[in-house]
């Protein structure tokens, strides 16, 4: 097996409702230690007031000021941010950009807790909304990459907890407790560096599997 098809890429970490990158605290210090370049930024606003489609732009822009255009990247997205990392990916050109893709406790097919919010970014995060259907509809691209989703079944702001399964990538099911525990509960923190150690699919193998 080829060394490139184990090269640490840049990981960027994109941040849930009402947090910031600073969430990411344990997890960027566990992950620099082992050996990874790690990046975080803030989206604005970060309450659901614009929709996810708006803040996914803040993903692009951040990639293209940050990183050089040949540069590929492996992107974590948490909660929110994983759903906003998908519209980066799947909307604006990040397919071809990022080999590795990992979501802790997004709700891939919406929370009742969002209807707890009027805010368009809630509003999208819905069970069945116009926009997560869009984004399911073809969650088949995300085969082109080494897509995992991380979760917990005691989850009490993903509801059901199991709007985090995809029908694509693989799954780490985590018994942690709390919905913030994710980011740094040991067993999840092994398992993000699990899951960034998976060898890349390889261009001529993406094209196999699509």
């Amino acid at each position: 097996m080829s060394t490139e098809n184990q090269q640490r890429n840049p990981v960027l970490l994109v941040h849930g409702i009402d947090d910031r990158g600073a969430v990411f605290h344990k997890m960027a210090g566990y992950l620099g230690l082992q050996g990874w370049s790690v990046y975080s930024l803030d989206l604005v606003p970060n309450n659901g007031d614009v929709g996810l489609d708006e803040l996914a732009k803040q993903v692009a822009d951040y990639v293209t000021d940050t990183f050089a255009p040949e540069q590929e990247l492996d992107l974590i997205g948490f909660s929110m941010g994983g759903i906003v990392s998908r519209y980066y990916i799947q909307r604006l050109g990040g397919i071809n950009r990022i080999q590795r893709f990992i979501t802790i406790s997004s709700p891939h097919h919406g929370t009742v807790v969002a209807y707890g919010s009027q805010r368009p970014g809630c509003v999208q995060m819905r069970p069945d909304s116009i926009f997560l259907k869009d984004l399911n509809s073809d969650a088949v691209i995300l085969e082109q990459l080494d897509f995992t989703s991380i979760w917990t079944p005691y989850d009490l702001m993903i509801v059901p907890a199991n709007s985090s399964q995809m029908p694509v990538g693989s799954e780490v099911i985590i018994p942690v407790a709390l919905h913030p525990w994710m980011l740094t509960d040991p067993r999840s923190l092994a398992a993000v560096k699990a899951a960034l150690t998976k060898p890349i699919k390889l261009p001529f193998l993406k094209k196999a599997s699509s």
